[in-house]
């Protein structure tokens, strides 16, 4: 929600975030499986789907996009980019569909506007979390992430973790569906304490107008923004606690959960461009590192 990428080709605008990012809670009832776990959801489709052999025979998929940058966005001269759509080019194009068609959408309607077939992947680097493995089924993810701070030149106050935060009193700013919300809130600060402001434009020029100590993003997103700024810096990445434990955030593909066949046939070809390195030259351009490339499965991200 997951884009927090920085790019390296493209200019960084303000945008949305996502997917990767967006709340660990929250989104469950905006799809009709609530109900069920990543398990059952993935038993769903008795068959796998036919929508692998509609597309083939079509030659075109329609991918929802959240236009964000750097995951899924329409340039400046029109043209479908963005980590999803690019890697979604080369994976389809194995799978013997030629063609992508882009479906922008809000992030919060990709799932309900996935489940009610007004496109037929999102491509918008979602977070995997258990609240939306209840609704979609999710290839594995194509890469992961962690989170980083937007601080003063200097970072005065030492503001290294959420814990930090807390225990300096900082003020505290995050984006709009931020999961970053719920790590704070888990930390110990109060959520209504914290400034929430549309994205990481934001949030940077809100820290450099001394309005807040701190704004939280991913490390991709936060990294991207302050490159040309002259009074904020972005802190080393980090993993917030989750239940106490080290949580790291992973981006993928969802999928109707009756289409097991496509989601399948999706990771085979993920894994042949992760070992050949191709994923990573596909990511590269859009502001990922190596460090964000990653073997994390969907079902160790649904807490399966």
């Amino acid at each position: 929600m997951a884009a927090p990428h920085g790019n390296g080709i493209h200019t960084f605008r303000p945008g949305h975030r996502p997917g990767r990012r967006t709340l660990l809670r929250g989104f469950a009832a905006l799809g009709a499986l609530g109900a069920a776990g990543c398990t059952r959801v993935a038993a769903a489709g008795t068959n796998g789907g036919d929508l692998l052999d509609r597309l083939r025979a079509q030659g075109v998929v329609r991918l929802g996009i959240a236009g964000e940058i750097p995951f899924g966005y329409i340039d400046k001269d029109g043209r479908l980019t963005g980590e999803a759509p690019e890697l979604a080019k080369a994976v389809f194009k194995r799978l013997g569909v030629d063609r992508v068609q882009p479906v922008p959408t809000e992030f919060g309607s990709l799932i309900p506007g996935l489940n009610s077939q007004q496109f037929d992947v999102v491509a918008a680097g979602m977070y995997v979390n258990a609240d939306r493995c209840k609704q979609v089924i999710f290839a594995d993810p194509d890469y992961q992430m962690l989170d980083s701070f937007i601080v003063r030149k200097g970072n005065p106050k030492g503001l290294h973790t959420y814990q930090d935060v807390v225990a300096k009193k900082a003020r505290f700013a995050t984006g709009t569906g931020f999961a970053e919300i719920q790590y704070a809130v888990e930390a110990g600060y109060r959520q209504s304490d914290i400034l929430i402001v549309p994205d990481q434009v934001a949030g940077l020029n809100a820290v450099e107008a001394g309005r807040v100590d701190v704004f939280a993003g991913t490390a991709l997103t936060t990294r991207e923004v302050v490159k040309k700024s002259a009074k904020a810096e972005a802190t080393a990445p980090f993993a917030p606690l989750v239940g106490g434990k080290r949580h790291v955030d992973g981006g993928a593909f969802a999928f109707r959960p009756t289409e097991t066949r496509l989601r399948d046939a999706f990771n085979v070809e993920l894994r042949e461009l992760k070992r050949t390195g191709e994923l990573f030259r596909i990511l590269r351009p859009f502001g990922f590192t190596e460090a964000e490339m990653t073997d994390l499965t969907a079902k160790e991200l649904c807490g399966q």
